[in-house]
């Protein structure tokens, strides 16, 4: 049931995602959009609420409402960022926007980019490890809620994961880059 809930959230999540962007890009339907898009938010409510449910009605925890905690955490780190990515394409491609931005490669713009990154992933972590522990305290039966421990291994070496690419994206971005060096060498 709980598998079941998650994919039905994430299939709606991109039907309400490209509902909402063709309401307001294709359709100028610029209300219509807005409610859809403030529908978002609403399945990650339904999703915690059902796995709540599932766990307290007597159900043991299983993989699936680990999977569902962790589904959460990322949709409330990544999901705004999601959106805004797919509405400046559409903005681009059908209301003649400008150009999607570009990752900067260098500088202020690079670190301030990867911190930016850095920081969503702490929160998907974060979100996630406390949807976890607030699971096992509302059941309040460890026996039932066993399996949802052995998820915060995983969302440590995430943070691990994600704090070393982090570090990687920092010195690319202060270090000089490779061509430079070589084309300026060529020029003389």
């Amino acid at each position: 049931m709980v598998v079941a809930a998650i994919v039905a959230c994430e299939v709606l999540f991109w039907v309400l995602l490209l509902g909402g962007l063709s309401a307001r890009y294709l359709l100028r339907l610029r209300w219509l959009s807005t409610v859809l898009l403030l529908l978002v938010p609403v399945l990650d409510v339904a999703l915690l609420l059902i796995i709540a449910w599932h766990l307290r009605s007597g159900g043991h925890a299983d993989a699936s409402h680990g999977f569902g905690a962790l589904y959460l955490g990322f949709t409330v780190a990544y999901g705004h960022s999601m959106i805004a990515w797919a509405d400046a394409r559409f903005a681009h491609r059908f209301m003649g926007g400008p150009p999607p931005p570009q990752r900067p490669r260098r500088g202020w713009a690079a670190l301030r980019y990867e911190t930016v990154g850095w920081v969503r992933g702490l929160v998907a972590a974060g979100v996630g490890a406390a949807v976890l522990a607030g699971l096992i305290w509302y059941v309040g039966d460890p026996a039932r809620t066993a399996e949802l421990q052995g998820f915060f291994p995983p969302l440590a070496g995430f943070t691990v994961i994600n704090t070393v690419v982090f570090v990687w994206g920092c010195v690319e971005a202060v270090l000089p880059s490779r061509g430079t060096a070589d084309t300026e060498s060529v020029a003389r």
